[in-house]
């Protein structure tokens, strides 16, 4: 009688393979960018009122001045007077905290939390989020606070 054939167990394959670092490209906030990042994360939901300066509520320009002075930095009140708050960088390189202007002559700032996505308010009758950039509207320009 021939001995019973070995069966080779079948080889595992993990239907959710672990992303190797190099492809975990989302840039993480650091130094004063990290509390400026949360505290706009932290108000989504929040009503957009024009004019508003908070807690319960922002205008674009208000929420990104708020957040920065969570982490200590003093920006200006005015969308236009926060675009020349700090150095221009090319929208391709912007980084977690740095500043987003929509539209022409800087009437909106958002703050960039990183992957491509902003926090922003995005008009009144709407609510602060966190939403891609594709979706906010069109970059004018992207400043890095000083």
């Amino acid at each position: 009688m021939a001995p019973a054939p070995v069966m080779e167990p079948a080889p595992v394959v993990d239907p959710f393979p672990a992303i190797e670092p190099a492809l975990a490209t989302e840039p993480v906030p650091d130094g004063k960018a990290a509390p400026a990042v949360a505290f706009a994360r932290a108000q989504t939901g929040k009503p957009c009122v024009w004019g508003a300066t908070g807690p319960g509520s922002y205008d674009g320009p208000s929420l990104v001045r708020a957040a920065w002075r969570a982490a200590g930095v003093v920006l200006p009140r005015t969308a236009q007077d926060q675009a020349l708050a700090g150095t221009p960088v090319p929208p391709a390189a912007a980084r977690p905290g740095d500043l987003v202007f929509f539209q022409d002559a800087a009437d909106h700032v958002g703050l960039c939390t990183g992957a491509g996505t902003v926090v922003h308010a995005p008009g009144p009758g709407a609510y602060i989020r966190e939403e891609p950039l594709a979706e906010a509207g069109p970059v004018d320009g992207v400043v890095r606070p000083s």
